[in-house]
């Protein structure tokens, strides 16, 4: 296989999931059940990305106190739970954070 074609079809290969959503629009019906699905996604991803980042210190598990990251993202969530606010979500998550490395 010669560079060129090895380009090309990488060049296919990150075009195509790109240009098939806005060149297919309008012409695909989604059903209403994966329409609603689908507004998950966003929430989904977004958990496993703080998730991870939370609770995950040196590649293990760190489910203790001395995880600020953890408890941080926790007070957020109730925060978010109690308030149903984005910035107050975000400024108690902040605060905690900085408090707890600030009493370290």
């Amino acid at each position: 296989m010669n560079d060129w074609m090895l380009i090309g079809g990488m060049a296919l290969l990150t075009f195509m999931p790109r240009y098939l959503p806005l060149g297919l629009a309008g012409r695909v019906h989604i059903a209403p059940w994966l329409q609603r699905a689908l507004t998950f996604v966003p929430v989904a991803v977004l958990t496993a990305i703080v998730a991870q980042t939370a609770l995950y210190r040196h590649g293990a598990l760190d489910l203790t106190w001395h995880n600020h990251r953890a408890t941080a993202a926790l007070c957020a969530a109730v925060a978010a739970h109690f308030s149903k606010s984005m910035f107050v979500t975000v400024i108690v998550g902040l605060a905690t954070f900085a408090l707890l490395g600030f009493l370290a």
